[in-house]
């Protein structure tokens, strides 16, 4: 598989994420990202980096959570600050 490939298929499974926590939590996110502005993406963001840099550090106490799982998680805190950022830019 390519890497071209392999980045499609990441990508549709963090969609897939993305649809299964969003009907979870509702919009948590966008309406955190209206109340608090950027500050709320910022921190949830870096609570996943911390994670991250723990993660290579030590083995995880919790293992629900790997390191790929973070790293998905900071991919989707990302593409969801930038939705937010281009639905302000459009109102």
């Amino acid at each position: 598989m390519s890497k071209v490939d392999q980045h499609k298929e990441i990508c549709e499974r963090l969609n897939r994420i993305y649809a299964a926590k969003n009907r979870d939590y509702g919009d948590s996110f966008g309406e955190g990202f209206k109340e608090y502005g950027f500050i709320m993406p910022a921190i949830r963001l870096d609570d996943k980096l911390h994670r991250f840099k723990q993660l290579i550090k030590q083995e995880a106490a919790v293992k629900d959570e790997s390191i790929t799982d973070t790293l998905m998680d900071l991919a989707n805190y990302a593409i969801m600050t930038i939705i937010e950022i281009e639905n302000k830019e459009k109102q």
